[in-house]
């Protein structure tokens, strides 16, 4: 706690404090300050951006087409913002969400470099005090959580690496004037989604790289290309009506969702709907049928069609093999979307290391040296992931009613009413938390949806001159049981992904996200919402 001349500071108090400056806290901070609360955002980085601020890598951008990953709330920025390309390198994402926060004067109300190390209610104040790891103290009724669902990148647990004599770069706080690799020999560590996206870059700069894989993964071209002015007059246009068609959907995105199972179709008629998806590119791949992820043989289809696109692609066989992943179907993991990333394998100076086959026994001085052969490296990068869906909640030394504190609550996995609220911690809001759909959807649109629930919420409690909100354990235990009984009817808790934590030595193996569809969990929150709350203690 900071002090001055052995007193202790006084902390600073606000109706709402929201704790994170991406996406999610921009918006926050904008809809609740037009609801006339005072707002101060927390945000541990030196500058806003989140997600998009931290992942700065080479080849990073978003799996999500440009016109609809952006915000829907003012169609005044809608229209003035000009995408370039039809997915935006994070370049261009940070310099839209530098220009929203600009455009709606939001800067003031935000403090970087301020890392949140704890957050306690006080049931006699109904307060939350929400310290910093400098000793600042803040106050205010209202907490909320815009942390985000990959933000707390995993520490390596590789031997040897304080060892490594050459520089060591993760993808998740890559340098901010970026890296000269040329003449370098590079080693990546890691193929999910970051490491994908970087290959293609790394390797066009780098004179050796070797790409050590544990796990191959499924991916679908983007097809990336320079956005046609025609396209996005047409976005333009009918950007209200577009942006609701997609709030119907079941991931907030307009992707030509195909309305039919694929167990219905012959297999000619869905090894024709895959190549076009192919074609197209993006994660519409995986919305051509509806039963994708839940029929066991139109997933088997489905994963064996991009199996072949692999064995097409990549010219060695061995190596086209060892990409082919074959111990879960194509979902069962985050689908990556890529450019040039299996047609990277064809380089001549490019290496893929097989890490289950030939694992690594450990970094040395000079390289990496794996059971079977030794790998010279001048640059290592590191593409290992993140803490998925709690990382950042469990990060922080959060206490709730009776001194409960979330650590000790979720030990055996997250447990949320409708992924927004939790029992035993009153007035504490989480934007897109585990047990909502977040990460199966297109997030800028659930976060809008999210925090103008909160908000609403947050007017019908002081309405009926209540002072606290809190998720019922019953209500909240049903929700929990309704999210499990979903995923237990797809493929998704049968691989081992960070949707079940399984990239976390000793994390409880919890299915997190909601399956039911964007558009069928916005309905349930209206419902809630319009039965007075139902599930909620208003005091």
């Amino acid at each position: 706690m900071a002090e001055h001349n052995g007193v202790a500071a006084p902390a600073h108090a606000y109706d709402v404090i929201v704790i994170g400056a991406g996406f999610a806290g921009l918006y926050a901070l904008h809809r609740l300050r037009k609801e006339g609360y005072s707002v101060r955002v927390l945000e541990a980085g030196d500058a806003i951006g989140g997600t998009w601020y931290w992942n700065r890598y080479p080849g990073a951008r978003c799996d999500v087409e440009s016109m609809q990953y952006s915000f829907s709330f003012s169609d005044e920025i809608q229209r003035e913002w000009n995408w370039s390309q039809l997915y935006a390198p994070q370049p261009e994402i940070l310099s839209y969400i530098n220009f929203v926060a600009d455009r709606l004067d939001l800067r003031r109300d935000i403090q970087l470099n301020t890392r949140v190390s704890a957050a306690s209610f006080d049931a006699a104040t109904r307060r939350w005090t929400v310290t910093t790891g400098g000793g600042e103290r803040f106050i205010a009724p209202f907490s909320v959580m815009a942390t985000g669902c990959l933000s707390i990148p995993l520490d390596p647990r590789i031997p040897g690496l304080e060892s490594f004599q050459g520089p060591v770069y993760r993808t998740s706080d890559w340098p901010h004037g970026g890296v000269d690799l040329a003449g370098k020999r590079v080693g990546l560590i890691g193929t999910g989604s970051s490491g994908i996206q970087a290959t293609p870059r790394l390797a066009e700069q780098a004179a050796q790289l070797v790409v050590f894989q544990r796990t191959p993964n499924y991916s679908i071209p983007a097809q990336n290309r320079p956005l046609d002015p025609d396209y996005i007059r047409g976005w333009k246009d009918n950007y209200r009506e577009r942006r609701l068609a997609a709030r119907q959907t079941r991931n907030n995105t307009l992707n030509n969702a195909g309305p039919e199972p694929g167990s219905l179709a012959t297999p000619e008629a869905r090894e024709k709907a895959f190549e076009e998806r192919w074609a197209a590119g993006g994660i519409g791949f995986m919305y051509a049928f509806t039963d994708m992820t839940s029929d066991p043989e139109v997933n088997r289809h489905a994963s064996e069609f991009v199996r072949r696109k692999i064995a097409g692609i990549v010219r060695d066989p061995q190596v086209a093999e060892r990409l082919m992943p074959k111990d879960y179907g194509i979902g069962g993991k985050r689908i990556c979307v890529d450019t040039d990333y299996f047609e990277t394998f064809n380089r001549d100076n490019v290496t893929l290391v097989d890490v289950r086959a030939d694992p690594i026994a450990q970094v040395t001085p000079t390289g990496i040296r794996t059971e079977a052969a030794e790998y010279p490296l001048d640059v290592l990068v590191l593409a290992i992931g993140f803490d998925a869906m709690t990382g950042a909640l469990l990060r922080i030394d959060i206490t709730g009613r009776d001194g409960v504190r979330l650590r000790d609550r979720w030990a055996e996995g997250p447990k949320t009413y409708l992924g927004m609220a939790i029992a035993g911690f009153p007035n504490m809001f989480l934007i897109t938390g585990p047990g909502s759909p977040s990460v199966f959807t297109n997030m800028v649109t659930s976060i809008e949806q999210h925090v103008d629930w909160i908000a609403d919420c947050m007017r019908h409690v002081l309405g009926k001159q209540a002072s606290a909100i809190e998720a019922e354990e019953e209500a909240q235990e049903r929700w929990v049981a309704h999210v499990n009984e979903l995923a237990a009817k797809t493929i998704f808790p049968t691989a081992n992904s960070w949707y079940v934590g399984a990239n976390i030595p000793g994390k409880p193996r919890v299915f997190m996200p909601y399956l039911g569809g964007a558009a069928n969990y916005a309905a349930i929150c209206e419902r809630v919402a319009r039965s007075d709350y139902e599930g909620f203690r208003v005091e």
